[in-house]
């Protein structure tokens, strides 16, 4: 079934208008990611006068793309394309063609292989179970062991009440750990509030009814969705700030919401990444587009090899590869911010600066940094077609 419910992840950010005066521009909009691109695009068709600035050299934010060895590199991690809005695929699929792929990764413990998410073929690994029935028995059986823990105090406690002690320790412990720098006894419970077992033995990571990469690469898609926008990169915002603040009616501010008001109240927490990328001389490192290491010895949580993204048989026959090696980082400021860390801290200070945020003039906030959420590409995408339709209309 399709989304209906618009506001499920996808909110609206903060608008405030005021009476429009003449200015270079209708719209500044700072940031080329799905955000600010889809608002770039429905804003020029209204017949607006936009511009983009862009501090990277390159457009599409985190999505961005690249071409090495004849394989598209996703430049800043994995990005899959899945969705179940109707009209964000018809959106989407205006600017680029999507394959067919199907995200069905697996993760690597100790050198043993199970498939993600869990599900029938994951437990038969772990636990030889065969039947939907015998994982359930199996499965009460582990969790009996800390029925004693009714409320839960931290995640460790928590995932052991959801799924018992091997899945925990062979698929959880390690790679949460590593992704989040902390032991598990030190993070909150609700962020692993639940840990859903499909009783089948599909492999297939997500339940939406699209899924898929651009045919061509991320980067077309946005060369595409910005056709005709007018663009600056290796702009820098905060070096010219009240320049460009002058320079339109509105601007759609889709960086870091803290940053935008010098910190004035605090820093937000981000978690960040390093990204390490190898050339490799054969046709097929892994077999597969993702492979998680959820152990806690190996450094990195996951290596990505692009040319699976596409499966493009030309990409097969050369005897390279591309991977990488992602190892998650403490955030310092200059780093790229990837996670918002939604605890009970920073989701306090985000919400003291978007009550700031409301009381600015003719700005809107909207994305994954503006409004620190974590949002799906999906969802950007939906909450900047909703915006722009509030505010174009």
């Amino acid at each position: 079934m399709s989304k209906t419910i618009p506001t499920k992840k996808a909110s609206k950010p903060n608008i405030n208008k005021r009476p429009v005066s003449s200015k270079k521009y209708d719209y500044l909009i700072v940031g080329s990611g799905f955000f600010g691109s889809v608002f770039a695009r429905l804003a020029k068709d209204a017949g607006k006068k936009v511009l983009i600035i862009e501090k990277r050299n390159h457009i599409g934010g985190n999505c961005a793309s690249y071409l090495e060895h004849g394989i598209d590199i996703h430049k800043y991690g994995a990005h899959i394309f899945h969705t179940d809005y109707d009209d964000v695929w018809q959106f989407v699929n205006k600017y680029s063609r999507f394959n067919n792929f199907v995200n069905s990764p697996i993760a690597n413990y100790n050198g043993k292989i199970y498939n993600l998410p869990f599900n029938m073929n994951t437990l038969y690994s772990l636990f030889g179970t065969v039947t939907p029935n015998e994982v359930e028995k199996k499965l009460e059986k582990e969790k009996a062991e800390y029925s004693h823990i009714t409320e839960p105090k931290n995640l460790e406690e928590k995932a052991l009440t959801l799924v018992g002690k091997t899945v925990y320790e062979t698929l959880i412990k390690g790679y949460t750990e590593k992704q989040w720098g902390r032991k598990a006894t030190e993070l909150p419970a609700f962020i692993i509030s639940r840990l859903p077992f499909r009783l089948s033995y599909d492999n297939n990571y997500f339940t939406d009814r699209y899924q898929g990469i651009p045919e061509n690469g991320y980067n077309e898609l946005f060369k595409n969705l910005l056709k005709g926008v007018e663009i600056k990169l290796e702009t820098d915002f905060f070096a010219e700030k009240e320049k460009y603040l002058s320079l339109a009616n509105t601007i759609v501010f889709t960086g870091k919401i803290d940053e935008y008001f010098n910190y004035e109240l605090g820093e937000l927490e981000y978690r960040s990444l390093s990204l390490e990328n190898e050339v490799i001389d054969t046709e097929n490192y892994q077999g597969v587009a993702v492979v998680n290491y959820t152990d806690s010895k190996t450094p990195y949580t996951r290596i990505i090899e692009h040319k699976h993204f596409n499966n493009k048989a030309e990409s097969f026959k050369l005897n390279k590869t591309v991977i990488t090696k992602e190892y998650p980082k403490e955030y310092e400021l200059g780093s790229e911010p990837y996670y918002v860390v939604n605890n009970d801290k920073n989701n306090a200070l985000a919400r003291a600066y978007r009550e700031l945020a409301k009381k600015q003039k003719n700005i809107i906030f909207g994305g994954r940094l503006a409004e620190y959420k974590y949002y799906d590409m999906d969802d950007v995408i939906k909450s900047s077609l909703l915006v722009a339709k509030n505010e174009l209309n």
